[in-house]
């Protein structure tokens, strides 16, 4: 292998970008494929698990793969986009032995794996042969807490199912990717281990991620985080995907964990809960941008702003009397951000309103709702009540979840594509 470094620690290769030999980027790395074998044998380097377009994750075999750099990953030949599915023989390196407990073979020590390091051979061959890991206790001269990195052979544990294994480590390693992307990585992980990073992740991360995640994996996740953390990654998540997820749950258990939110997070997903799926108030989130009418463009500004802030809601601010909590006092108009971009910062929003678009009804279908989206050429609408109040907004991406079949999420992550399977992955695969 060219241009190769003599050892490559793999957690730190989750993120990196990978090109094909003409230069262009087709992805990133998101793990690496090993095959375990009978000790003191060290594992052997399949290949890369690479995520490229619409989130698919395909493999590149390590044969293939000329260059390896803190920030690049260059690969050799044709990329099968194939989407890559994990054998029974094989062991994902970030994803399975991050954070797992093993033991030193001469004292029975116990410790952490932190990080795993490939070499490289004189046959091409990548093989893993370091083991970063953290002490957990003070031994001789050894500080608690203390990593270092020490040979495959000299640690023991690696084969064996392990019940409460950590997910700092994996959590780290993926720490930089969009909550879609994560969403991936989660799903296709074991239901052992999606649970164990379900529970390490922080509450509004996991919240952000569960918001991806096929109906079926929300399910499960929750189920597994108990009542009263369950209760609070429901308080972290946009209005709207909450109230999907609880819709999808028994009536006692969705009872029992709307009573243990706070009641004014519990209160809007009531409302939501009474309308049909696919209509106006069925889709709408109740936490758009609201302000008052003496409210100045800066401070509009301001408001959608936020990083936090979902594209689509940020494209419009809603102008209504107090109270500007749904449902608001009388809604007057909305203020699209260009408008705001147009102003002078002190103009009052009351003055700059466009009140020519009659707002969305909570009765509207999904089809009404689409429609009035395309002929405005909106990414969002205002839903307000026969008496006047704001009662939220229907954005864009909602619609368009609505509109895709129930199961588009999971198709996405799970589709095979039709590729026929390439014949030196099968080799190197078959031949563990």
């Amino acid at each position: 292998m060219s241009a190769a470094p003599s050892r490559v620690f793999i957690a730190r290769l989750a993120g990196v970008a990978v090109f094909d030999p003409a230069g262009d980027q087709v992805g990133r790395v998101r793990d690496v494929v090993v095959a375990l074998r009978l000790a003191p044998r060290p594992p052997r380097v399949l290949g890369l698990v690479v995520e490229v377009t619409s989130r698919r994750a395909v493999f590149v075999p390590i044969t293939r793969v000329t260059l390896i750099e803190a920030d690049a990953v260059v690969f050799d030949g044709r990329l099968n986009v194939r989407r890559f599915s994990k054998r029974e023989s094989e062991t994902l390196v970030i994803a399975e032995l991050l954070d797992r407990t093993v033991r030193f073979r001469d004292s029975g020590e116990p410790v952490s794996v932190v990080d795993v390091a490939m070499e490289p051979t004189r046959t091409r061959d990548w093989l893993v042969g370091k083991v970063a890991v953290r002490r957990r206790r003070g031994r001789g001269l050894r500080k608690r807490g203390e990593s270092i990195v020490v040979d495959w052979d000299t640690v023991e544990g690696f084969s064996t199912v392990e019940h409460g294994q950590g997910a700092a480590g994996l959590i780290a390693a993926f720490g930089q990717l969009k909550p879609a992307d994560l969403a991936g990585v989660v799903h296709e992980l074991p239901e052992k281990r999606r649970t164990e990073v379900a529970l390490a992740l922080a509450d509004e991360r996991l919240a952000d991620v569960l918001e991806e995640l096929p109906e079926d994996d929300q399910v499960e996740i929750l189920g597994k985080l108990g009542v009263d953390r369950a209760a609070r990654v429901l308080e972290a998540m946009g209005p709207d995907d909450a109230a999907d997820l609880l819709g999808e749950l028994p009536t006692e258990q969705r009872e029992q964990l709307l009573t243990l939110m706070e009641p004014q997070e519990a209160a809007p997903l009531r409302r939501l809960l009474t309308y049909e799926e696919h209509s106006a108030g069925g889709l709408m989130t109740t936490d758009p941008v609201i302000v008052a009418p003496d409210a100045t463009v800066a401070e509009a500004l301001a408001l959608i702003r936020r990083p936090d802030l979902n594209p689509a809601l940020a494209a419009q601010v809603y102008v209504c009397r107090p109270p500007t909590a749904t449902p608001t006092g009388q809604y007057l108009g909305t203020v699209h951000f260009q408008k705001l971009l147009r102003e002078p910062p002190p103009t009052l929003v009351a003055g700059i309103l466009d009140t020519e678009l009659d707002p969305l009804r909570p009765t509207m279908s999904l089809e009404a709702v689409a429609m009035f989206l395309a002929t405005y050429n909106l990414v969002a609408g205002a839903v307000v009540d026969e008496n006047g109040h704001l009662l939220g907004s229907v954005t864009i991406d909602d619609v368009l979840d609505h509109l895709l079949p129930v199961d588009w999420r999971e198709t996405l992550m799970d589709a095979s594509a039709d590729e026929s399977a390439d014949p030196e992955e099968e080799a190197l695969r078959g031949n563990n």
